[in-house]
């Protein structure tokens, strides 16, 4: 059994793809990925019209999105969780003629094909899906087509997704499959042993793990993420590499002591840390305890990595996102759009020397609204950035609450109440006032129900810690702060909640 109770994981031996249920050598992996490649150009025609992968976490839905990209197709990742309505929008939007759903999702993705029309599916693990496979002639297709970017769609916690190709510095643009792996070899990933999924594959970050394979780096696959199993993978599998997000993390770092010390990460040389900001303590403590090999990344879906800092930068310099990477350089404006001078707080900006900046899927408005000048883009944070050219987020400009007047950041004041130890989650919203125009208000989760803190002992800790008009006004205890898979709050969802 594994640390966790649950079934031992399959041995990876010298497969290319594991998962909980199977290995997959490498001859079973290019056979059905060359197959779904064949079936996918039947499918979408000259390339105008895109395949999906609506699928739960698996080997197979990592080998088709790779068959997807080898027929010369953009491929769609499509949130598994989503409902057969909202599946069916991302599916109208993009153009898709052939989706690849799991068992979790074949009742949802037939649903939404037909909701859409003109969009054939098959399911791995039912009957039919290897005559469907079978139907295709076995070796690669010609190598005659360039390789189109992935559409994927934003996680849509500030309204409805957007959809966006990923950018050049994330998707190498090439005119064939040949080229697109040549220049995949520069990929962090490659090289550095198998690298583990453990985060839904509809997200840029674990989508790393396609573009990874496609190059012949082995792949282990959870369906899920919880703290005790991907530490038997790590073992089990020898992880080289992972992506991981504050959330994962923090349910790392709180495991019982014995529990830590016990396991073995010794494999582990690169941990790509994405999708929110993580507490200070948390992240010192899995520095202390993996070493470092945490590489954190701030960035977005529509132009992948803007800044990224390594373990030995982020002691020195804690609570940074880094340095900006090329090809963008990171301005920060004031309310007149001028730039500030460093370690002056304003509109986080990032300048791509490419000129391409952020791009919506035949979306010109949306598109322009992301810039603040041509190529200068933003991400909808409030930051500054050092003498050194270190990059700090201090809040959304979305969640900024006018108190009295008087911008306030939340983000602030959330990163001074989940330091109480009795604080599991903490998230700070505005609230209609009648008299200041609104108030900040902290939703907190303690750490044990049983025996939660008081409002006024956090209150009290936040005032000891920080200026009165960043303190919050009310305290309200939850039981829960629902968080997308990368560990985002819909703060949206959460004023209409608690406002």
């Amino acid at each position: 059994m594994g640390s966790d109770g649950a079934s031992p994981l399959p041995a990876a031996a010298t497969s290319l793809v594991v998962d909980e249920r199977r290995a997959w050598s490498a001859d079973e992996v290019w056979d059905v990925a060359d197959r779904i490649a064949h079936l996918t150009r039947a499918a979408t025609g000259d390339g105008d019209l895109r395949m999906a992968v609506f699928a739960e976490n698996a080997a197979e839905s990592v080998i088709a999105h790779v068959g997807g990209l080898r027929s010369g197709s953009s491929v769609v990742p499509v949130n598994s969780h989503l409902s057969a309505t909202e599946a069916a929008y991302l599916l109208r939007v993009a153009d898709v003629s052939l989706v690849v759903a799991g068992p979790g999702t074949a009742e949802r993705a037939r649903a939404a094909a037909a909701e859409v029309g003109h969009c054939e599916v098959h399911v791995w693990d039912e009957t039919g899906w290897d005559d469907w496979l079978a139907s295709a002639p076995a070796g690669p297709p010609a190598d005659d087509r360039p390789i189109p970017p992935n559409l994927l769609f934003t996680s849509g916690t500030t309204g409805t997704p957007k959809a966006t190709e990923l950018p050049p510095n994330v998707f190498p643009r090439r005119r064939s499959w040949a080229g697109f792996v040549e220049a995949l070899a520069a990929n962090r990933f490659v090289g550095r042993g198998r690298h583990l999924v453990v985060a839904p594959l509809h997200h840029t970050g674990p989508l790393n793990a396609v573009r990874a394979l496609a190059v012949g780096t082995p792949i282990g696959v959870l369906d899920r993420f919880d703290a005790r199993r991907t530490l038997d993978a790590i073992r089990a599998w020898e992880i080289g590499s992972t992506t991981l997000v504050p959330t994962h993390l923090s349910r790392l770092a709180a495991l019982p002591a014995d529990v830590r010390s016990a396991a073995d990460t010794s494999t582990l040389q690169l941990v790509f840390q994405t999708g929110a900001s993580c507490p200070v303590d948390v992240k010192r403590a899995m520095i202390e305890w993996w070493g470092p090999v945490l590489l954190e990344a701030y960035g977005a879906t529509e132009v992948g990595v803007t800044s990224a800092i390594t373990s030995q930068d982020w002691l020195e310099h804690p609570g940074s996102v880094g340095r900006a990477v090329p090809p963008y350089t990171a301005v920060v404006v004031d309310d007149a759009g001028d730039e500030v001078e460093p370690g002056v707080e304003g509109r986080l900006c990032f300048r791509d020397a490419t000129g391409r900046g952020i791009v919506y899927h035949d979306d010109p408005e949306r598109t322009a609204a992301a810039h603040v000048a041509p190529g200068v883009f933003t991400l909808g944070e409030i930051g500054k950035v050092d003498a050194d050219g270190f990059v700090y987020v201090t809040d959304r400009f979305a969640d900024m609450v006018v108190t009295g007047g008087v911008n306030v950041y939340p983000a602030e004041m959330e990163q001074v109440l989940i330091a109480h130890p009795a604080v599991a989650d903490v998230a700070g919203i505005g609230v209609a006032h009648p008299d200041l125009g609104e108030q900040l208000v902290a939703l907190v989760v303690p750490e044990d129900p049983a025996a939660p803190p008081s409002p006024e002992a956090l209150q009290a800790w936040c005032e000891e810690r920080l200026s009165r008009f960043k303190c919050p006004r009310q305290v309200r205890l939850v039981a829960t702060l629902d968080r997308n898979p990368l560990g985002k709050l819909d703060k949206k969802g959460l004023r209409v909640q608690h406002g």
